[in-house]
């Protein structure tokens, strides 16, 4: 069975892929005469700058409202499409929220298909690996190594190579204000109940911004992901799992 508080863990971390979405009510583009396109972008406030802490690492915000999903978006959630499925390599640096107000950093890797890392510094003992069947999460002080199947786990359909998000997903809402774009996920899985996962991206340039899970008790995690790198191929040998070793 597979634990809420893996589903917590596992599903606010593995999510990392550059989306776009737009809200309803929101016009879609529309092709303009380029006098036309330069007046209006004269005329539009530029985008508030995302927020950092003293270090540089990006705060996590609060998305924008969330609007219906109602399928006239979905020229757009195309186009997202289009876009996780030409996404093959992505790492980066990660601040994770949790619920309790914790505060942990770390590194990611993700190589399509199937297969992910997330290295956390100490002091927190964690580290999460799929090979592209099995997700492993072990814990360095219980000297714990949970295994369960990638195929029941929130990463399956952004780790796959072919993605429809209004097809494979429970795709709830899309929304966008003039910082940030939203898309709001719902899973519902019959022994643990249902978590919502909202990805939230930078309105400028299209670029991942952070990550929300809500699982079925209502405790939210939040991951925030900078210094993304699309063009990196991470060694093969960071997603092997020696399951012996993890079975001990």
């Amino acid at each position: 069975m597979i634990s809420a508080r893996f589903v917590a863990l596992v599903g606010a971390l593995v999510v990392a892929a550059p989306l776009v979405a737009a809200g309803e009510g929101v016009p879609l583009p529309q092709p303009a005469p380029k006098k036309n396109a330069l007046q209006a972008a004269a005329h539009q406030p530029p985008a508030p700058p995302v927020p950092t802490d003293a270090s540089g690492r990006p705060i996590p915000v609060r998305p924008p409202d969330p609007v219906p999903y109602d399928g006239s978006q979905y020229p757009l959630v195309q186009k997202i499409n289009a876009y996780l499925t030409s996404l093959q390599s992505l790492t980066g640096d990660f601040v994770q929220l949790g619920p309790d107000g914790s505060r942990t950093v770390g590194k990611f890797y993700i190589q399509k298909p199937g297969r992910v890392r997330f290295d956390y510094e100490p002091p927190s003992p964690i580290n999460v690996v799929a090979d592209g069947t099995t997700v492993v999460v072990h814990d360095r002080t219980l000297e714990t190594s949970d295994q369960y199947p990638l195929s029941q786990t929130p990463l399956r359909y952004l780790l796959a190579e072919q993605i429809d998000l209004a097809r494979d997903t429970n795709l709830v809402s899309v929304s966008q204000d003039n910082t940030f774009i939203s898309v709001t996920i719902e899973e519902r899985q019959l022994l643990i109940g249902t978590h919502k996962l909202v990805l939230m991206f930078t309105a400028k340039d299209m670029q991942l911004r952070q990550w929300t899970i809500t699982d079925p008790q209502g405790y939210e995690t939040t991951v925030a992901v900078y210094n993304l790198d699309s063009t990196h191929k991470p060694d093969p040998g960071m997603f092997e799992i020696t399951y012996q070793a993890q079975q001990q």
